[in-house]
This record gives C-alpha cells, sequence and structure tokens, in this order.
C-alpha cells in the first residue's frame, strides 16, 4: 500500500547542498528530504525522490555552474507533480541566466526569458537573492510565476560589516553594484560610494575611483556578484593606492571562477565574506532565516 501523502511541505535538496537545506528546514520547520542522483557511464542522470509527497513541495538548487542543474530541475519538478505535488516552489538563491535580457547582436538568444519561461512552466513561485537584473523592472518580468519573490544579501552583509568595521565607507566596484550598496548603506548609515567600469570583455575592465576620498578610510567592497574577480582586484589596488586604511570584500553570491578569489586576495584584500547562497569558504552569513520567512508567506496565502 502507497504511504499516505504528507501535509506538511517538504523541502527537497540533493546532496550537495544538504547542509544549506538543513538550515532553511530547520528555519521554517520544513520537513527535508534528499534527492538521490546517479550519473551513468554516458553523462545521463537519474534522479529519485521520496515516493509520496505533500501538496506543498519547494526544491532547493542555486544555479551556478547552471547547465545540468537546469536539466535536473526539469527531471525533479516533473517528477514531484507524479507524486503528489500541487504547488511547486522553487527555491535558487543564485539565479543564473539573467544578464542577457536583450539581444546585444543579432541572432543572440535572450536567455533571461528562454530560461525564465522554462522555469515558469515548472514552478508555481521562485525565490531568489539578489537576481543580476538589469532592462526589466521585476523578477516575475523574467521568470513569470505567480510568485516571484527577491531577497537581498545586503542587509546581513551590512551587519556583518558594522561589526567588525569601525565606520567603514562601502564602495561599489561598478554602477551595476549601486542599489546593494545604497541598500546596506543605509542600514548602518555607512558612507558609501560607487566606482566607474568600463568593460573591454570578461576579463578586461578598467575602473575609476570616486571623488570621495578614501585616504585613511576602511573601505569594504560590496556587490552582488563576483566571478572572474577582475573588476574587484583592480578596484582594491586604486583605492589602496589612494591611500585606503584596508580594503575588504562583501558579497552576496561568492562565484569566484578559476583563480578568482587569489586574484582578489593578492590584490591586497584583508578579508572577503560571502552569505551561503552559493557554498564557498568565504561564507559569513546564513540566508536561511530570511528564505525560510519568505517560504512562509507563501505557503500562508
Amino acid at each position: 500500500m502507497k504511504p499516505k501523502a504528507l501535509s506538511k511541505p517538504v523541502l527537497l535538496c540533493f546532496e550537495d547542498e544538504q547542509a544549506n537545506g538543513a538550515r532553511i528546514a530547520a528555519a521554517g520547520h520544513l520537513n527535508l528530504a534528499k534527492i538521490e542522483r546517479h550519473r551513468f557511464p554516458d553523462g545521463e542522470i537519474k534522479l529519485r525522490l521520496p515516493d509520496t509527497l505533500p501538496e506543498h513541495v519547494v526544491i532547493l538548487r542555486t544555479l551556478n555552474d547552471p547547465n545540468e542543474k537546469l536539466i535536473e530541475l526539469l527531471l525533479a519538478a516533473q517528477t514531484a507533480r507524479q507524486l503528489g505535488a500541487k504547488h511547486l516552489t522553487l527555491v535558487a538563491p543564485y539565479l543564473a541566466y539573467m544578464r542577457q535580457d536583450i539581444a546585444f547582436h543579432p541572432g543572440e538568444a535572450i536567455s533571461q526569458r528562454i530560461v525564465g519561461r522554462f522555469l515558469a512552466d515548472l514552478f508555481n513561485a521562485v525565490i531568489t537573492v539578489d537576481p543580476h537584473l538589469h532592462r526589466v523592472a521585476t523578477l516575475r518580468d523574467a521568470v513569470p510565476v505567480a510568485s516571484a519573490i527577491v531577497l537581498s544579501g545586503a542587509p546581513l552583509l551590512s551587519d556583518l560589516i558594522a561589526a567588525r568595521r569601525q565606520q567603514p565607507l562601502l564602495v561599489g566596484p561598478d554602477e551595476e553594484s549601486a542599489q546593494w550598496v545604497a541598500l546596506a548603506a543605509s542600514r548602518h548609515g555607512f558612507a558609501h560610494a560607487v566606482c566607474h567600469k568600463i568593460r573591454h570583455g570578461d576579463r578586461a575592465v578598467e575602473v575609476a575611483l570616486p571623488e570621495q576620498a578614501v585616504a585613511g578610510r576602511q573601505v569594504v567592497l560590496l556587490d552582488d556578484v563576483v566571478s572572474t574577480g577582475h573588476t574587484v582586484a583592480q578596484a582594491a589596488r586604486l583605492l589602496l593606492a589612494a591611500g585606503a586604511a584596508s580594503v575588504d570584500v562583501a558579497v552576496t553570491h561568492a562565484l569566484f571562477c578559476g583563480d578568482a578569489l587569489q586574484l582578489i586576495l593578492d590584490a591586497g584584500v584583508g578579508e572577503v565574506w560571502s552569505t551561503d547562497c552559493i557554498e564557498h569558504s568565504s561564507n559569513a552569513v546564513s540566508m536561511a532565516t530570511t528564505i525560510a520567512e519568505a517560504l512562509e508567506s507563501i505557503h500562508a496565502a
């Protein structure tokens, strides 16, 4: 006889995200279950979910290194519905494929629209943290689900900075970081400024410091994501050359591709702090409680 379906929402996670899944489940009083994953010799994957599911199911999958994970979500979401799920929420602390929101050159795929529609066809709700949106006003414009919730790591990073630095100056490495720098600065009344960046390629950038004096200041470079680290490293070198007493880095999404972290440290950065949206040695604050509160608002609706 098939077991009776669970009534309490369940949070499904993959083995490599069990630690974060456990934190979120504990904060939100959710049942936690693992999605088992097997890779065949030819590269195909097989998933196994619990054989019975409640009506409300949450799938946790942060989408760094996203290509295979999107296939996992396709398999997991459709299987969850076959097993009894009526309402599916995706918790993707890092949401990939958001930068390409227009065709910059003829023939380019607008990946944000394509991936956003793909996710909307699978899920009823999406929760993410500091998505890298540019020319769209809301997350729902990019991922057209009934409930699209954007959280931010900036307040928690601001709290961490306040505990570790005296009257810091928050600096964004480029204009795109301005919204997160302003949010973090407003929480504790920090002074803040933003650099100007000219990008020549994925790893070739020019950075100009803001006009605000940095001599003698404890500076924290703050951004939503660090990938190659070149922009942050160049900004750090310029800030130290301009007399900054110290330069640290606070970031929501610690992608740190390749040797990015070492590049940043070699530029003179003292400490690097990140949220646990992407598991990394620099993780210093957890988004679990914030995510759990967002899940509660969805389930209570």
